[in-house]
């Protein structure tokens, strides 16, 4: 059986007597869209943020390519490859599309004080993160706006922009919070099948956390459901979408 490329194993987390993650268990294969549904309250968001570092989980452990992560800061798990977005995007406003992908790009090697004075030293590498930043935009049909201001962007804009912001980063796992909440229908298609592009053409794994089922079971390869900081079934969006116990979870909430 193939390693999973993110293991999750009892995690744990609680705020003072509410666990909001209760003995939580997951395998997330590599090159693959994981769905992470559950009514709010769940504990959906608390787990991501326990697997990209923003909390420390009391107990259990996060296992990333065979490595124990857990607990680690999220600027160390961005350079593992480990990238979070979020729900509502938090781009420089006041950049262009193509400047906020060059601030995402990592090792600048312009940004060092000694070295920015010896343009030999990094001139090469500028022009190849330019060129990066390029061929992500293409790829995620963003081309055409490179010298719009992000703050113009509509919402579905904004959302592929975080996207290709953890792209320049050279990310292989991309943890999401709603990447199709507050977009129309159609931007929010649009968005998944970006993400399904990127998963066959580059072999990314994405971990999302999604209230939009009609769309997102469209695009998913597994389906994880939570109730109660718990885990409740696991399976395809068939399977999970109709457990009775998924059922239960969302009409009682």
């Amino acid at each position: 059986m193939t390693q999973p490329i993110l293991d999750i194993h009892n995690l744990t987390k609680h705020f003072g007597a509410f666990r909001a993650v209760d003995n939580v268990s997951m395998e997330i294969p590599e090159a693959a869209i994981y769905l992470l549904i559950g009514p709010n309250g769940s504990g959906k968001t608390t787990l991501v943020n326990c697997i990209s570092g923003l909390y420390a989980p009391e107990e259990g452990t996060v296992r990333y390519m065979g490595i124990d992560i857990t607990g680690e800061p999220p600027h160390k798990l961005v350079k593992k490859g480990l990238v979070r977005t979020f729900q509502i995007a938090q781009p420089f406003l006041r950049l262009t599309v193509l400047e906020n992908l060059l601030a995402s790009h990592q090792n600048n090697p312009g940004e060092n004080v000694l070295w920015s004075f010896v343009q030999g030293r990094w001139a090469k590498q500028e022009t190849a993160a330019v060129e990066k930043a390029h061929k992500i935009l293409e790829l995620l049909e963003l081309e055409d706006l490179y010298e719009a201001v992000a703050g113009t962007l509509s919402g579905g804009q904004l959302k592929l922009l975080e996207i290709g912001r953890a792209l320049m980063t050279d990310a292989k796992t991309i943890l999401m919070d709603e990447p199709a909440g507050s977009v129309s229908p159609t931007l929010a298609h649009n968005i998944f099948s970006h993400i399904q592009k990127l998963r066959d053409q580059l072999g990314l794994t994405f971990l999302v956390v999604e209230h939009r089922l009609d769309v997102a079971a469209q695009y998913v390869d597994h389906v994880c459901a939570m109730a109660r900081g718990k885990v409740i079934c696991v399976g395809t969006p068939e399977e999970v979408f109709n457990n009775p116990e998924v059922i239960e979870s969302y009409l009682g909430a």
